[in-house]
């Protein structure tokens, strides 16, 4: 899913995007929750330029398979390099966000449930104006999860976040 540059003015947005405060976390946040006239407004105000972005989208009932998508597309996007160190961050942000979707208790389909996300992958300083303590990387997971069958569902939403 790539980002359309649409300029649409929305003042209620205005307000949290305009923010020049706005850390790592909190921008995989909102980026993962916003979709649509919302999210152009968003990348075009509050994190073009100060961060490396990518949104995507994954469903499965295979841990596996949503790690992989994310690393994937991290990587095709070159928000992370070919080297161990960053690979490992985001792995480790991956995962955080990963616990924080299935409640501490990691699995999916080895337990019956399945999950249908939007991804957000985030890179740049954690803080504004923190640019001496290197890069880092956030990943925030939100979507439905639960039994394999419609309307057996519930939201979720997971965030990690690591140095590189």
């Amino acid at each position: 899913m790539r980002h359309e540059s649409a300029v649409v003015r929305t003042a209620n947005l205005k307000k949290v995007v305009g923010n020049p405060m706005m850390s790592l976390g909190k921008a995989a946040v909102l980026l993962v929750l916003h979709s649509g006239a919302e999210e152009a407004e968003f990348l075009q105000q509050g994190i073009q330029g100060r961060y490396r972005t990518f949104k995507g989208k994954v469903g499965s009932m295979d841990s596996s398979k949503i790690f992989a998508s994310v690393e994937t597309a991290a990587k095709r996007e070159g928000l992370i390099g070919d080297n161990y160190r960053e690979e490992h961050a985001l792995y480790h942000s991956i995962l955080e966000a990963y616990h924080g979707i299935c409640r501490g208790h990691v699995g999916l389909g080895n337990v019956l449930r399945s999950a249908g996300l939007l991804f957000s992958v985030i890179r740049g300083p954690k803080e504004p104006g923190s640019d001496d303590d290197g890069d880092w990387i956030a990943v925030a997971l939100y979507g439905y999860m639960g039994a394999p069958m419609k309307g057996f569902e519930h939201e979720v939403l997971g965030l990690g976040m690591n140095p590189i």
